[in-house]
């Protein structure tokens, strides 16, 4: 007996991918009995999100005179978001058999067995079901971020203002820090001897000097900016918040912030905050473990020294004369906040909190540090205050899987149904491109991966998805895609570099990957630095400082043109996006718009052809033949070749 399901087929599920709830969805099996009496054919399937109903249907056969036997079902989605899992139950007069999704399989295909999949937390995902996502009808994102150009800015290493001078330095110093008066200096790996290692060198990058570039950011096709934290803290990432209040004076203050966002607005560029709410500092106004804060923090409360309006925030206990508190990944710098504390939550999501506080001075949004690691309770609420400030205002969720069916805490997350994030960061994403540009896989992985995100994924957050391919948390693309695997430790990895011949094959495949980023749907997310093949592999040697005047001036130029007729072409922000060829080394793309709704003069289909290898191929492709370089490319508009800076194009 053969079977046949295919999710991504509309003969066998119609509607393609994620549903609003209430959509009717037809379901459909195909059937070679090779001998088999068939007596029934079930549909068994699993609804919910934290916890899960199982039921079944029996399918109706509709094509009974075809060569085989097609049976199917239309079944209407709950009008509750959640997860809907399915597979096949089909009863012969040999016996039972159940058919499963293979998730290796790029059509959705199935596999037969004996055994019933497993779709609950904690249960074996293997055999699997298929899933479609139920979201609410009314997800939708705001205009300016679907399809945005995004970029990325770890604040103390991009750009020092004018004013700087080392006297802001003396001003703030502290016992742990370093600071460097080198602006090329190599990164801190050793922290002061007394301390050993705490993130704490600092090289003077302020608001004012990114203010300073939004001209040369515009230039590039940005049209969002997202800085990691600005608010006071000991560390020079600032994801240790010292006070969710004011910006870290290094940085500058609440006036430097709300003239950039103003100064950028008129550009036509939007900022987004990165909000730390699952922690805060122990070096805090909050906590004052080190008491460098006149406010009594938690820490003097739970050891006797007075009461704090925080005391609640954090979780104590004791282990003989020990005193221990609860802190993110054992971190003691890093003491966690119980995000169900009701004074809490009233500081981050009130109407004067501190969401709401920052949008009134010019935010567009906020991107959710560990979001993964907030109760969904905490998300809901948050989100309903950031849209009551502002109707287009955001949240972005760090979440490094797939969203749609992310668990942590034993439980599925409400992250993409419409009800928490608007979107998150694409790391799937970037795991796909990456990992086939650099070798690890064929194109036929990377074109699974990223339907399978198609498939799962609601069209809002598919628009809105972060499509990174750097950052802070990850090595440097050009490392990632040219250099050897990461060496290990810090020290070795100070030491390692590419080799020139290895910087010129990455920046052959870093163009490919930037064109590739800049044509898919979503948002495409510049790392800063990477427009000019900055190399690193992790925390810190990926957040070295901005190279002013020692820029790759040809990779600057690449990334600009695909970075402004990113901004420029509808038909790259929103049109439909079909993979044509993905074998081996070679993936071919291409974007299409309906007729009116691109801009006059506009295209309305692109073509994107990339070849990884460091050999010619050459590819039939619709009665046509496309030869690509070697680490080559193709990029058509309404079948015209569109020119790039510093590269030649391919011969087709």
């Amino acid at each position: 007996m053969h079977l046949v399901h295919k999710s991504r087929r509309t003969r066998y599920r119609q509607p393609f991918g994620a549903v609003p709830a209430g959509t009717s969805v037809q379901i459909g099996l195909e059937i070679l009995p090779e001998g088999a009496a068939i007596r029934r054919v079930s549909l068994v399937y699993a609804y919910g999100l934290y916890s899960f109903e199982t039921s079944r249907c029996r399918l109706a056969q509709l094509d009974p005179n075809g060569p085989n036997l097609f049976f199917g079902t239309a079944i209407r989605m709950p009008l509750d978001v959640g997860l809907f899992f399915y597979w096949f139950e089909i009863e012969t007069d040999q016996g039972k058999t159940f058919y499963t999704c293979n998730r290796e399989d790029l059509a959705g295909e199935g596999l037969p067995g004996q055994a019933k999949p497993r779709y609950l937390p904690g249960e074996p995902h293997s055999p699997a079901a298929w899933q479609i996502t139920v979201y609410d009808p009314s997800y939708t994102v705001p205009d300016w971020l679907s399809g945005a150009v995004i970029y990325q800015i770890f604040p103390d290493r991009f750009n020092r203002d004018q004013a700087f001078s080392a006297q802001r330095f003396q001003d703030h110093a502290l016992p742990e820090r370093i600071y460097h008066l080198d602006w090329s200096e190599e990164v801190d790996i050793a922290g002061k001897p007394e301390t050993g290692y705490l993130a704490c060198d600092f090289y003077g990058g302020s608001l004012a000097g990114i203010r300073e570039k939004l001209d040369y950011l515009a230039g590039l096709g940005v049209t969002v900016l997202y800085l990691n934290p600005i608010f006071k803290a000991r560390s020079n990432h600032r994801y240790d918040t010292g006070d969710y209040e004011c910006v870290d004076p290094l940085l500058g203050d609440e006036e430097d912030f709300v003239a950039l966002c103003r100064e950028a607005r008129e550009r036509g560029i939007r900022i987004l905050l990165d909000g730390v709410f699952s922690h805060t500092g122990a070096d805090s106004r909050y906590f004052n473990k080190y008491g460098r804060y006149p406010e009594t923090g938690a820490w003097q409360e739970a050891t006797g020294n007075g009461y704090s309006p925080y005391g609640s925030w954090y979780g104590f206990h004791r282990q003989g004369d020990q005193l221990f508190y609860d802190s993110w990944w054992g971190f003691p710098d890093l003491p966690s906040v119980n995000e169900h504390d009701l004074t809490y939550r009233e500081n981050i999501t009130g109407p004067d909190g501190i969401a709401r506080h920052w949008l009134r001075l010019g935010a567009s949004g906020w991107r959710l540090d560990v979001s993964d690691e907030l109760p969904d309770g905490f998300l809901r609420e948050l989100r309903l205050a950031v849209r009551a400030e502002r109707e287009d205002a955001v949240l972005l969720g760090e979440v490094w899987e797939d969203a749609s069916n992310k668990i942590s805490y034993g439980s599925y997350r409400d992250f993409l149904f419409g009800r928490t994030h608007d979107h998150v960061m694409g790391y799937p994403f970037q795991q796909a491109l990456i990992g086939f540009l650099s070798g690890q896989f064929a194109a036929e992985r990377m074109h699974h991966l990223l339907e399978t995100l198609r498939e799962h994924y609601p069209p809002a957050a598919q628009a809105a998805s972060f499509n990174l391919i750097s950052s802070h948390d990850t090595m440097r693309a050009l490392t990632a895609l040219a250099g050897p695997p990461d060496p290990g430790s810090r020290e070795i990895q100070a030491r390692v570099f590419l080799t020139p011949e290895q910087r010129a094959h990455g920046e052959d495949l870093l163009r490919l990957a930037v064109l590739f980023q800049m044509t898919s749907p979503g948002c495409p997310v510049v790392y800063y630095g990477d427009e000019t093949a900055m190399e690193g592999y992790r925390d810190p040697f990926n957040r070295r400082t901005f190279p002013w005047g020692r820029e790759n001036r040809a990779m600057q130029d690449w990334f600009a043109a695909l970075g402004r007729l990113r901004r420029e072409w509808a038909v790259l922000q929103r049109g439909d996006w079909t993979i044509l060829h993905a074998h081996g080394d070679c993936v071919v793309m291409s974007r299409s718009l309906d007729e009116g709704l691109a801009d006059a003069g506009q295209p309305r289909h692109v073509l994107v052809a990339v070849n990884r290898s460091r050999e010619a191929h050459s590819l039939e492709l619709d009665g046509r033949t496309i030869r690509l370089n070697p680490t080559g490319w193709l990029f058509e508009a309404d079948g015209r070749p569109v020119a790039l800076p510093a590269a030649e194009p391919n011969d087709s």
